[in-house]
């Protein structure tokens, strides 16, 4: 199952707006788009927002958005060929992670838990070559199995989008998204791209699958559960120690 969007209409009125925005930077050629691709912010901020303390407020995350909705319409260039809504949805992911971030809501006992696990995980790797295993990592933090799933299920909340901003949905895959369109960038951006895939394709097959169906097909965790057959809160568990592991490899390897 994927999540197809698409909220462009092609029609004339939207052509021309376009138009007088690239041509004439016509202020309410702006507007008009911005109102028009404005559920692309309602959207990822919803996406986001999902699993989170009702005290976030999501309007908050959509004013955020919209910033990288604005961003988005001033960096496109139509004659390379990609869709607006594909160049526009890394952006605005960004802009409301940036925002969630500003927000500072995550209570520094969760914080302290997930380096917790990060590390543990790092040393375990170091020494297992391989990814450890649940109990092994509860171990390593001399907690119970039961305690760690309690450990993950609060990290999932505080790790809200940990890899939004690497990664865009693509076609059945997991692929890196682009923030910069400068020469750099797009070196780093192919050597991300490049490592992120050969770390993912090293993880456990159903952390593996997780990752797969949640970044490259666009399925809520529910979704997912239905799938694997498990609940909702072990994929956010699940996910999570994905989460944790790639994170702790991607940042041993300098990226």
């Amino acid at each position: 199952m994927t999540t197809a969007i698409d909220f462009a209409d092609g029609s004339e009125v939207l052509a021309e707006a376009w138009r007088r925005f690239r041509d004439e930077n016509d202020p309410a050629a702006r507007e008009q788009l911005i109102v028009h691709y404005s559920p692309i912010v309602k959207f990822v901020a919803s996406r986001l927002a999902a699993g989170l303390p009702s005290s976030v407020d999501t309007g908050d995350l959509v004013s955020a958005g919209v910033f990288g909705l604005m961003d988005a319409l001033d960096r496109f260039e139509p004659d390379r060929g990609a869709k607006f809504e594909t160049f526009a949805i890394p952006r605005v992911r960004g802009a409301v992670l940036d925002g969630l971030r500003q927000l500072d809501w995550v209570p520094r006992s969760v914080r302290r838990k997930a380096r917790a696990v990060e590390t543990a995980i790092a040393s375990l790797e170091a020494t297992l070559h391989r990814t450890p295993t649940d109990e092994e990592i509860a171990r390593e933090l001399d907690i119970s199995s039961v305690e760690l799933q309690r450990w993950l299920a609060g990290i999932a909340v505080a790790n809200v989008g940990p890899l939004e901003h690497l990664m865009a949905t693509g076609r059945g895959e997991v692929t890196v998204s682009s923030t910069d369109g400068t020469p750099g960038a797009a070196m780093e951006d192919r050597e991300l791209r490049h490592a992120m895939r050969a770390e993912v394709r090293r993880l456990p097959e159903r952390e593996r699958t997780v990752i797969a169906l949640y970044y490259g097909e666009g399925l809520t965790l529910h979704e997912i559960g239905d799938v694997l057959g498990v609940t909702e809160s072990r994929v956010s568990q699940i996910h999570t120690k994905a989460v944790l592991v790639l994170r702790s490899r991607l940042n041993a390897a300098g990226h």
